[in-house]
């Protein structure tokens, strides 16, 4: 547990969009103020890593980034140099690395996170060649001592472009964790007066919504790249939900979840923001361009590519119809024209609707 008298530890990894803008939530903190975030009142003390020390000495230098344009990062921000300086007397690690890269990281970093430490994961994907959430693959990497107090763990997701994080527009997260307490320690600890977070004990459930809204997005993308219309817009997005919840009920998480901030809300943002990194692919693609053409010149992680992988091979082991993830990696990996794929959509059997 962290000193009450000293200000609260934050190691961030990961400097992409979300790590970037997580530095500007944890700073601007209600508990910054009043004492909630669990140290004296202060503001955090908050380190931020990433894996190129090139891009480190850039970071500390200029305090701003290609990967988010107009973001200034704040200068009471630490830059860390080194791994073992990232992580050194931690009382919070936040994992902003994307997903398929998250072992990786931990695999590099495991000696120098504190044992016990609590670890918040704002990653959104499904490891594909294992099929686990952010928060389990970190669990599988750092393997703690079964003989020894858990360490808890959270995920911090919800409808939050970056680029709008940047600017303190009004957003809402849900924290998710088994443990309770921690998920209320996360609440305030992120909490500000432009983004109000809610908890929920449904890790599970908000993690896959997470992470199988981005693969909606991506055929969200297509249509737009068509010229589809609202209409086709709209009834994808319902019943991609649809799909969702039934994958998420079948893995064991709450229905209610999906129908949230977490669920719905996350993802009519991803679908409908034109700043939507999965939906504008997905808009090239409906275009005609290549997917390996759109990831050649891409700045950023299209992180919903490898989820649909992930979610495919999920849907076949839980034996749950999936027919948009079906067709969206269709498009994606067996260069199915995205005007058939949705022929084969409209052509299904016809049949009354079912949402769970």
């Amino acid at each position: 547990m962290p000193d009450p008298a000293q200000p609260i530890r934050v190691a961030v990894l990961g400097a992409g969009q979300m790590g970037l803008v997580v530095t500007s939530m944890l700073l601007g903190a209600r508990g910054s103020s009043n004492g909630a975030s669990g140290g004296s009142g202060a503001s955090p003390q908050v380190r931020l890593w990433t894996h190129d020390a090139d891009e480190a000495g850039r970071l500390a230098q200029t305090r701003q980034s290609p990967r988010l344009p107009g973001f200034q990062l704040d200068p009471r921000v630490r830059i860390a140099l080194t791994d073992a300086d990232a992580l050194a007397g931690a009382d919070v690690v936040v994992c902003a690395v994307p997903c398929q890269f998250i072992r990786e990281a931990f695999v590099r970093l495991k000696a120098h996170v504190p044992p016990r430490v609590g670890i918040v994961s704002v990653a959104k994907g499904i490891e594909t060649e294992t099929l686990l959430r952010p928060t389990q693959t970190i669990a599988d990497v750092l393997a703690d001592d079964p003989d020894a107090p858990a360490r808890p763990y959270a995920v911090l997701s919800g409808p939050t472009i970056a680029a709008e994080l940047a600017r303190c527009l009004p957003a809402t997260m849900i924290a998710a964790s088994d443990d309770a307490s921690f998920a209320e320690r996360v609440q305030h600890l992120f909490g500000t007066s432009w983004l109000r977070i809610y908890t929920s004990p449904d890790t599970l459930g908000v993690e896959l919504a997470g992470a199988t809204k981005n693969v909606i997005a991506l055929a969200s993308g297509v249509l737009d790249g068509l010229n589809a219309g609202c209409n086709a817009k709209s009834a994808l997005l319902a019943r991609g939900l649809a799909e969702i919840a039934r994958l998420g009920a079948a893995m064991g998480s709450s229905p209610e979840t999906f129908f949230g901030i977490a669920g719905a809300g996350d993802l009519a943002t991803t679908c409908f923001s034109p700043e939507g990194r999965n939906r504008t692919c997905g808009e090239a693609l409906g275009r005609g361009v290549t997917l390996d053409q759109y990831l050649a010149t891409a700045t950023s992680v299209v992180e919903g590519v490898d989820t649909t992988r992930a979610v495919s091979d999920l849907a076949k082991r839980y034996k749950v119809e999936m027919p948009i993830t079906a067709a969206v990696y269709e498009v994606l990996f067996k260069k199915v024209d995205p005007l058939e794929a949705i022929g084969r959509l409209m052509g299904r059997e016809l049949k009354a609707e079912r949402i769970g």
